[in-house]
């Protein structure tokens, strides 16, 4: 017979699980399956550490400042902006470029510096929003939840917290790539304390740089840190707002430089939901990609190696749109100001020259990548990897 707990009983339980994820995010009593079936909510208990994080800034009002301080958080903010970019998205998530398995471990240590979950967890979510972009089913969608839910509200919410290893059965084949994603708080933990103690080595050591230890916990942790997280959340909330459409996508993404600064080239957002499989999201060489220019570095010591490139079809149809819009918006100028409508016939000569520049490289196109073509591309990274390492 199954005796059935009180119900009064099941607030603490669910507060009690809620601390017991903090250490174990694993952890879901009545299953993984079953959270992800709750109606979106704030667990605030579970998001305890992410407003000590945040509250953690306040720390810099009485540890004060020091160049090197304020130098160490703004250089961390830029090293682990290109572990979320270049690793987590571009590695992780959409496997663009390869590396051994060692290689592999050490790159997810590196993005849980960055205090944003585990690679198996980030991907996940990832892929899924590739899948469901701008759809009710997205879970950070700004046309769908708003502004705020689509920046912060999403993480805070039960249904969001388990992995579902199912849908990255590359990854989840890895049992270290698991552990560090169940216990994603070891490695933000260490690097926490690290920080802390390189302050105090740098104050028995190097007075002259009037740096504490708590400086360096305060600004190169809790500031940078909290910096990055929003910095990051950009991509949720605006890139799917701000900008302009290139390519004629299923969802609203969009490329907007002054993104592409904060984030090191995911700007770019409406070139990478058109070709996802692409190392460089900057398709032209007048697009920045610090995160593509990162990678070319770490595949030139042998580190990584195959970055995937944009295939010929795509930047012949980036070209084509390209010329759409300077013709549109030509016409558009030519009916303002009637006075210099004799650009109009400059046009149809640029039009002729560029695609016959654009057409000597020709390739077959593959399917557009929009709607149940995007879903296959993300279902065949979730096939689950070779016994022995795929990543050579």
């Amino acid at each position: 017979m199954t005796v059935s707990l009180p119900s009064c009983l099941s607030p603490l339980h669910r507060i009690l699980a809620a601390f017991v994820q903090w250490f174990d995010s694993d952890h879901a009593p009545g299953g993984a399956e079953k959270m992800r079936a709750e109606p979106d909510r704030v667990d605030w208990v579970r998001c305890i550490p992410f407003i000590i994080l945040h509250a953690g800034c306040l720390m810099v009002l009485w540890a004060g400042w020091s160049p090197f301080a304020v130098g160490a958080a703004v250089a961390l903010y830029f090293l682990r902006m290109f572990a979320v970019t270049g690793i987590y998205h571009r590695y992780f998530s959409h496997k663009t470029y390869r590396t051994s398995r060692v290689g592999q471990f050490l790159l997810a240590l590196w993005g849980a510096t960055a205090v944003q979950r585990g690679a198996l967890w980030w991907a996940y979510h990832h892929r899924h929003h590739h899948q469901h972009s701008d759809d009710p089913e997205d879970a950070h969608s700004p046309h769908v939840h708003g502004f705020w839910w689509s920046h912060i509200g999403w993480i805070t919410s039960r249904r969001n917290f388990p992995t579902d290893y199912s849908k990255i059965r590359d990854l989840a084949a890895y049992p270290e790539l698991v552990w560090l994603n169940r216990f994603d708080t070891v490695v933000p933990i260490l690097f926490a304390t690290g920080l802390w103690g390189l302050g105090w080595l740098l104050e028995l050591y190097a007075p002259g740089l009037h740096t504490t230890r708590w400086q360096m916990l305060g600004w190169g942790f809790f500031v940078s840190t909290t910096a990055l997280f929003h910095g990051t959340s950009c991509i949720n909330s605006l890139a799917h707002l701000m900008g302009r459409r290139r390519f004629q996508t299923a969802d609203d993404s969009r490329n907007s430089w002054i993104l592409t600064f904060i984030t090191l080239g995911e700007g770019w957002h409406n070139n990478h939901h058109r070709y996802m499989s692409a190392t460089r999201q900057g398709f032209y060489w007048w697009e920045i990609d610090p995160t593509y220019y990162g990678l070319k570095l770490l595949a030139a010591t042998g580190f990584i190696r195959d970055l995937k490139p944009v295939p010929a079809s795509i930047m012949e149809e980036a070209a084509r749109a390209d010329l759409a819009g300077s013709i549109a918006a030509a016409e558009r100028a030519a009916l303002l100001h009637p006075e210099f409508s004799s650009f109009k016939k400059v046009v149809p000569a640029a039009a002729a020259l560029a695609m016959a520049t654009v057409n000597t490289a020709h390739v077959i196109a593959p399917r557009r990548a929009t709607g149940p073509a995007i879903r296959q591309q993300v279902g065949e990274l979730a096939r689950p990897a070779d016994p022995s390492p795929p990543h050579g």
